[in-house]
């Protein structure tokens, strides 16, 4: 029997696919693709935002000028 804790459908997948690798350069070339897969994904949606007005250059320039760091606080 197969347990499956904590792992959905697409893990238990990526683990079998896994199980038949020998090669590091194989495991990679999977980390290659699957990188590629969000990149894709995450262009799409920047394109579809842009589409629909919800992003823009001016967007972009706030955001770039953004100060995030959140600042240390500095031990007595």
């Amino acid at each position: 029997m197969e347990q499956t804790i904590g792992l959905n459908k697409a893990q238990l997948g990526i683990m079998r696919l896994l199980s038949h690798f020998d090669r590091e350069e194989q495991v990679k070339e999977l980390d290659d693709l699957i990188r590629s897969y969000y990149a894709r994904k995450v262009d799409e949606e920047m394109d579809r935002l842009w589409n629909e007005g919800k992003w823009s250059q001016e967007k972009i320039d706030e955001t770039l000028s953004e100060h995030l760091r959140t600042p240390y606080r500095h031990a007595k």
